[in-house]
């Protein structure tokens, strides 16, 4: 990874960037076989750099982009979800063409902080996503029912999704029903009734649902999920979490789920880019199995 030539080309051909992405090659959001397997690495935008253990695991931008690169390589890998940061870089290098480009629209809600459920649209708009030729949009939508700041969080997703739907761009929406511990962290609820409720209030938003899709997590139990994703006709893909040292757990939890008649994929991120054995192409490529 020759970070150097990226900073030169930053440094004096910005338009490289723009130029990139008019000359990337597309394909359609689907395959024929009807499935998505995304690699996620927004976190780095609201300040969520941990992995297990380690604070600041995704902090080193070179060995993100050389892990992305991996795993964008690997068969059945049909594109990638981040911040403009990482996709411009991502451009540069050419590791896009061929692939699903999301780009991350709201990462206001830094982690930890006392604004966190007021989640601020600051990431790509949708004439970003128009003009680059991305391919999608992802948001995130937490509502703690006692923060008044999930009320406009709720608001402007609304809207976001207005914006997607008069460009024809699909855009995943991420729903949690979150609250925030004694201490003032804001924990998410994967119980079956939370995540149901989240369900229906996502499906719901903006003037038509014509090209939201949902991102969900498994619940807590989850021989619940059946019963969870009837809530929604909405096609939806699974989010992976961060799943600690049990691999092999979140494997089987996402095996199950995936042959629910909504779910159309995985969109995950740290337990693939960073696994507790550090094999990245292994971790991928049994996850792409699992679709």
């Amino acid at each position: 990874m020759d970070i150097s030539a990226l900073v030169h080309t930053r440094t004096h051909h910005p338009e490289a960037i723009a130029e990139a992405a008019t000359r990337r090659a597309r394909r359609p959001l689907l395959n024929e076989d009807g499935k998505l397997m995304i690699v996620a690495a927004d976190h780095p935008a609201r300040g969520a750099l941990g992995v297990g253990g380690d604070r600041l695991a995704m902090a080193n931008r070179a060995e993100l982009l050389e892990r992305l690169c991996l795993a964008l390589s690997r068969p059945g890998v049909d594109g990638v979800l981040a911040t403009a940061d990482i996709l411009d870089d991502l451009l540069l290098l050419g590791a896009l063409d061929g692939k699903v480009v999301m780009g991350s629209m709201n990462r206001g809600g830094l982690q930890g902080a006392s604004f966190e459920l007021d989640d601020r649209f600051t990431g790509h708009r949708a004439e970003d996503i128009q003009r680059l030729g991305f391919d999608a949009g992802k948001l995130l939508l937490r509502i703690d029912y006692d923060d008044p700041g999930s009320l406009t969080t709720l608001e402007s997703t609304a809207r976001a999704i207005d914006d997607m739907a008069a460009r024809r761009l699909p855009v995943f929406v991420e729903p949690f029903i979150s609250r925030r511990t004694p201490e003032g962290k804001v924990k998410n609820d994967l119980s079956a009734e939370a995540v149901t409720r989240s369900i229906a209030i996502a499906s719901g938003l903006g003037g038509s649902s014509a090209y939201t899709w949902l991102k969900v997590p498994v619940t807590d139990n989850p021989d619940d999920m059946a019963q969870v994703m009837a809530t929604s006709t909405l096609p939806a893909v699974l989010l992976g979490g961060e799943v600690g040292d049990d691999q092999d757990g979140a494997y089987e939890k996402w095996r199950s789920a995936l042959q629910l008649p909504t779910v159309r994929g995985l969109v995950v991120g740290r337990s693939l880019l960073y696994p507790a054995d550090g094999d990245v192409a292994a971790a991928v490529d049994t996850a792409v199995g699992l679709l």
